[in-house]
């Protein structure tokens, strides 16, 4: 037994609504108030009946009634005004300041045991979700309307990510945008260097060199620790003659290249490609931002990304090592990728500044429109019948996936709910 439990019980209402106090009185439930899940009581403006009389405050929950003084409640003022004390068990009766007995109601036979052994069997699970055995017993109805729900859920977690840094960066957008879309582009195994990267090469600098691919791939590798080896190719070796030039006249300081994963990735994932192909992005489109508030059309954005390392790469995947030609273009899933984890949060963050809904509707219907992520997480839930029609769905199992079936939150998931509370 867990408060959790006690607390999902509470919000469903999922017990004998014959209740009495542990002193006898009727007990009505007309509102079990609103769930706090910061400090102070459990629940705001409940509303019940208590013998002849309705009151209206706050809702405290506790496995013991105990717990009561064990917490320290009866020095907290938040805890003044509390109109019941829902407990599993009363084992010692609470008092206020003033003397008077909290009215007390005592759950414990007051459930069905079955909705208790559901959950423990959740808990105890080993399954790749705690509930994969009875998944499909839920209708695709409930599960389609919880991804809605968990999609809204994710957009505000990179919402307010995105505009912690902000806040951060003294509302730079552009450098924030710049540093988020570098991270992005190290896709996951280089995410953290390319950040980096981006935080030691400020956007200012790079910017001042909009004009010249060369100067912006020389900075970028640079900075990226990528020229300090002692290279024999002629394109390498111009690049750290202009890099060291930069170097002292911006006091630039390389990012450690150790940083840098190459094993396990497919030498188009190198990051030496991507750092060109960022380049590119940035050379062709200078005002990337602007060009994507600007326009209504997901295509034209995903135009703007299709970019291809540059032409020493043709038949490169890394400095002075010759390979196969063949040229080296963002692909598609990457494209979309960078439209999920980056373009769309930025003109929802962007649009909700602006106080502009048509921004942050047009974040929505291109994240609907756009094809949902081929993953490990995407393909299990597909076996589970549960198959992502869009983006937008995609994201969502990966919430699902990420912080509630690993954390196993199945009281707060509305799968486990219908599960639950049919025992």
């Amino acid at each position: 037994m867990n408060e959790d439990f006690l607390i999902y019980l509470w919000t469903y209402q999922l017990i004998d609504l014959n209740l009495k106090t542990t002193d006898g009185e009727s007990v009505i439930v007309q509102k079990p108030g609103l769930r706090n899940t910061n400090s102070g009581p459990d629940f705001f403006n409940g509303k019940v009946k208590i013998g002849d009389t309705t009151w209206a405050g706050n809702i405290e929950i506790h496995i013991y009634s105990s717990d009561w003084n064990k917490h320290q409640h009866q020095h907290d003022p938040a805890y003044d005004n509390i109109i019941l004390h829902v407990v599993y068990q009363d084992d010692k009766p609470v008092i206020r300041k003033n003397n008077d007995k909290i009215p007390t109601i005592e759950l414990k036979g007051k459930f069905d045991d079955s909705i208790l052994l559901v959950y423990k069997r959740f808990l105890d699970s080993e399954k790749w979700i705690p509930c994969e055995d009875l998944f499909q017993q839920v209708s695709i109805f409930d599960k389609l309307a919880w991804l809605d729900k968990l999609m809204a859920e994710r957009l505000e977690q990179k919402a307010a990510s995105i505009l912690a840094e902000l806040e951060h960066n003294k509302l730079d957008f552009q450098e924030v945008f710049y540093r988020k879309l570098a991270r992005n582009f190290g896709f996951h195994t280089n995410a953290d260097a390319c950040e980096r990267l981006a935080v030691s090469l400020s956007f200012k600098i790079l910017s001042k060199h909009k004009s010249s691919l060369f100067q912006m791939e020389a900075l970028l590798y640079g900075e990226a620790g990528f020229l300090e080896n002692h290279l024999k190719d002629e394109y390498p070796v111009k690049l750290g003659k202009e890099y060291e030039f930069l170097k002292r006249k911006y006091s630039l300081k390389p990012i450690d290249r150790k940083l840098w994963k190459f094993m396990r990735l497919r030498p188009t994932n190198f990051p030496t490609i991507r750092i060109s192909q960022f380049a590119q992005l940035l050379f062709k489109s200078s005002a990337l931002i602007s060009q994507i508030l600007e326009t209504g059309k997901l295509s034209s954005v995903i135009h703007l990304l299709k970019v291809e390392a540059s032409e020493y790469w043709i038949n490169h995947y890394r400095f002075d090592v010759q390979s196969l030609s063949r040229k080296k273009t963002l692909g598609t899933a990457s494209i979309n990728l960078l439209m999920i984890n980056t373009i769309i949060p930025f003109l929802f963050v962007y649009g909700n500044i602006k106080n502009d809904p048509s921004l942050q509707s047009k974040a929505l219907a291109w994240l609907e429109k756009l094809p949902p992520e081929q993953n490990n997480i995407t393909r299990r839930f597909s076996k589970l019948d549960l198959k992502p029609g869009n983006a937008m769905q995609s994201q969502a199992l990966l919430l699902l996936k990420t912080q509630y079936c690993d954390q196993k939150r199945c009281l707060q998931c509305r799968i486990g709910h219908k599960l639950l509370s049919k025992g």
